[in-house]
């Protein structure tokens, strides 16, 4: 059977996370290296043993209105100001088109988990009448896509993948089916996570999951760096305005997303399969559909968590699925300044691996120096390297993995796309 496979546009995008408020002073901060880590000071982290996080920000939104702010989890305002950030970029496109053909894709791994702690600690202290009314409409993990359609009117669908940390990519990946089997002519799609809180904390520090480095936050998230002792939580949004390539006016493209892959471990409910043999089928995948080689790429965007068994297996597929083509392809690993944005990551890294792209250059990952001795790639530990256009055009590879088994690789193009294969 034929794939149908069309590349789609990015044509608009929004972010904001630990680095910065919006898309570009994200990039302007990853390229000077800097961390976006800092250790928590507020008082309901003294007896926690993990106490540092990844933070947007502070006044980031204090452009919602708020009545707004009060009647939404932090989660969703994440995802609404990126929205905004996508939505007016894109603007000179979306003027005129029709609101219905317009869908939103909002992925996210838990949702409105600061609203449950809150209510539960109300509930616990004060009794039921203390419970706010909105409770489970503000936590329900589709929260982000409805708010989303109803501030900007559309009407086209709102969905809303929840497949852990894969749930940013695996939004992008919806949005371009839903563009390729004509449900909509435009799609906004991305990912929010707002897990810094109490209840975040802890639940991931019981799993032993979290980096404990409370003293050195810039040194603690270390993707495919040796002395690493687990992930920093992060929260953040980044949505992406996608069009079908036939539909988008010359020179509106801010970059290309080829082809999706995906696949499911079917192992464990936290840890990978060591080997990436399914990571390796989601790469496959996405490089087939994109009909595109691995010496075609010009670079990797990895997952990359920061923990030993995540970082080893998605080394390890990287390694099966491009073969000879490791020995240099220059591999970044965004989490090192970033932090970890769960359901936020695959979208926010997304538009970070596309602004890559457009300006010729790959970040360093910072704290991958010294690297892990198994992890046999070149990640780029020494700071940013020049892309290179040998094929006349860039292309670069995206993963994003998630609790449970959930495997999402996307491969993208800086410009508009070439035939391959």
């Amino acid at each position: 059977m034929a794939l149908k496979a069309e590349p789609t546009a990015v044509v608009g995008w929004g972010s904001l996370n630990p680095l910065g408020a919006d898309a570009n002073s994200t990039w302007d901060a990853v390229i000077a290296g800097r961390s976006g880590i800092q250790t928590l000071q507020t008082p309901w982290t003294e007896d926690l043993p993990v106490r540092l996080a990844g933070c947007v920000p502070t006044g980031a939104l204090n452009s919602l209105p708020p009545l707004l702010r009060r009647r939404s989890d932090r989660c969703a305002q994440l995802a609404l100001v990126a929205a905004r950030e996508a939505w007016t970029m894109a603007s000179s496109i979306t003027t005129g088109l029709d609101p219905s053909r317009i869908a939103v894709v909002i992925g996210t791994g838990i949702g409105g988990l600061a609203t449950m702690h809150e209510q539960h600690t109300q509930l616990s202290t004060g009794g039921p009448s203390r419970v706010n009314p909105l409770t489970v409409p503000m936590l329900i993990p589709d929260a982000a896509a409805g708010q989303v359609a109803i501030e900007l009117g559309l009407l086209g669908g709102a969905h809303t993948p929840v497949s852990a940390c894969a749930s940013g990519a695996e939004a992008l990946m919806l949005g371009q089916m839903l563009l390729n089997d004509d449900r909509a002519d435009l799609v906004l799609a991305g990912g929010s996570e707002a897990p810094v809180n109490r209840l975040g904390l802890v639940g991931f520090a019981a799993m032993r999951a979290l980096s404990s480095r409370n003293d050195a936050p810039d040194q603690a998230s270390r993707p495919y760096g040796l002395g690493r002792d687990g992930f920093v939580l992060s929260e953040g949004a980044g949505v992406l305005a996608l069009m079908r390539q036939q539909d988008t006016p010359p020179g509106a493209d801010l970059g290309w997303l080829l082809a999706s892959g995906s696949s499911s471990d079917a192992h464990h409910i936290v840890a990978p399969e060591p080997q990436g043999l399914q990571a390796s089928r989601a790469i496959d995948e996405a490089l087939r559909r994109a009909k595109v080689n691995p010496s075609d790429l010009c670079g990797v965007q990895a997952h990359a968590t920061g923990t030993s068994l995540g970082d080893l297996a998605e080394a390890r597929a990287l390694r099966r699925s491009l073969g000879s083509a490791a020995d240099h392809l220059p591999v970044y690993a965004p989490k090192g300044q970033l932090g970890h944005l769960l359901g936020g990551a695959g979208a926010v890294e997304t538009i970070l691996a596309l602004q890559a792209l457009r300006h010729g250059v790959l970040p360093g990952s910072l704290n991958a120096d010294p690297l892990d001795p198994e992890v046999e790639l070149a990640v780029t530990k020494q700071g940013p390297v020049q892309l290179s256009s040998d094929q006349g055009q860039r292309l670069l590879l995206k993963n994003a993995f998630g609790f449970g088994g959930h495997n999402i690789s996307l491969v993208l193009a800086g410009n508009t796309p070439a035939q391959h294969g």
